[in-house]
């Protein structure tokens, strides 16, 4: 759940979540960016971010989704520790600024050592799963037993089995798989 897709998503209105959590009778995940650009934060940004992993744990949100690199394109840990470690016990996905890190299968090695991260969005360091497949698959072949892969990037309804076929992922995000019957 966030907003301003056509940011890349940010967190959320408190009302808008307390409203969906009335609304819906499934869990939902809770987008953490304070705001659209890079994923480098600084001392306001991670503040807020606290304060709105705090609502979420107040509110009782099963899981967020967060992400934080350094200048250098890698993948800050020391913050992505904190915040993980202070959405206990929620769970964790790492979002798709993995996508925009140098050697993704180096900084999930990283991601593994913090123990609240559960899962990792991603499209595979393309723009989309599907020109991303390959790396996505590698990913599965050698992380899939230590978080849940969820492949991402302009997969709609229409190319989904297409994808599924390639990666194989036990999970996918697109703002257009849902389609009706």
């Amino acid at each position: 759940m966030c907003k301003d897709l056509d940011l890349d998503g940010l967190t959320p209105d408190v009302n808008v979540i307390k409203n969906t959590l009335i609304s819906v009778n499934i869990p939902i995940k809770v987008m953490i960016r304070p705001r659209a650009g890079n994923f480098i934060y600084y001392y306001d940004d991670v503040k807020k971010m606290e304060r709105e992993i705090d609502i979420c744990k107040d509110l009782n949100i099963p899981e967020i989704v967060i992400g934080a690199l350094t200048d250098s394109a890698n993948i800050d840990i020391k913050l992505t520790d904190k915040l993980a470690s202070r959405a206990y016990p929620m769970a964790v996905t790492f979002h798709k600024a993995i996508d925009y890190t140098e050697d993704i299968l180096f900084e999930l090695n990283r991601l593994s050592k913090i123990d609240y991260i559960s899962s990792i969005l991603t499209s595979g360091g393309e723009d989309s799963a599907l020109k991303g497949a390959g790396m996505i698959t590698k990913m599965i072949n050698k992380f899939g037993k230590r978080f849940t892969i969820i492949a991402a990037g302009s997969i709609t309804n229409e190319n989904l089995v297409q994808i599924h076929d390639l990666i194989k992922a036990n999970e996918y995000h697109g703002k257009k798989i849902v389609c009706s019957l």
